[in-house]
């Protein structure tokens, strides 16, 4: 059986992405004084986690194993952080970027999983996983506040860029104009977040 084609980064593009997410991870790793073995493994599981454990679930080759250049971008990624002061790095240029990825990864991950037969819904939540378990496995592991648990709008961002993917794929508009909207609103409704501080309601009701 000849396996799925599936939407992809150019790939300097998709490295710089990997990069960022794996940025966030080394940075999270020097803000709690960790050693350079933890800043090494933080860097590498933020910038592949989501998309590994998206691509065990739909029976896809794990993409990192195959791409011989990934993990030595994450790992060159955490000895720059290493060797760099953290300040350089903690500013909303960062935080633009892993905008930028969260968006951008999140539609791939939809259009991956519908390649591989997965039905919508369950594609829109593998967009949301490549886009967030990343992050969300970094922050469990250093022991902080998940962005899941956070109330700003984060994989909420991730979740608008899925679903409208997947709607979009299932009409007949060119697959890269519905990647390219999809990806832009995401961006912008997370950048929204940035700018604004927009959160999403707690419950509330006792």
């Amino acid at each position: 059986m000849p396996v799925p084609i599936a939407p992809a980064l150019p790939p300097l593009l998709d490295l710089a992405a990997i990069g960022v997410f794996a940025l966030t991870g080394a940075l999270l790793a020097a803000r709690l004084k960790q050693t350079f073995v933890t800043m090494a493994f933080f860097a590498l599981i933020t910038g592949v986690g989501g998309g590994t454990v998206r691509d065990l679930l739909i029976g896809a080759p794990v993409f990192w194993i195959r791409d011989a250049m990934v993990a030595p971008v994450c790992l060159a990624i955490a000895v720059l952080a290493w060797v760099t002061p953290r300040r350089w790095w903690e500013h909303q240029l960062l935080e633009w970027a892993d905008a930028a990825g969260l968006s951008v990864y999140a539609v791939i991950g939809t259009a991956k999983a519908l390649a591989f037969g997965v039905a919508p819904v369950p594609a829109i939540l593998m967009g949301v996983i490549t886009g967030c378990v990343g992050g969300i496995i970094r922050d469990v592991l250093a022991g902080v506040p998940s962005i899941l648990m956070r109330p700003e709008v984060y994989v909420t961002a991730a979740a608008f860029a899925s679903a409208l993917c997947a709607i979009g794929l299932a009409t007949s508009l060119p697959d890269p104009l519905v990647w390219a909207v999809a990806a832009l609103a995401g961006f912008m409704l997370r950048g929204a977040a940035i700018v604004w501080g927009i959160n999403i309601p707690a419950y509330k009701r006792d």
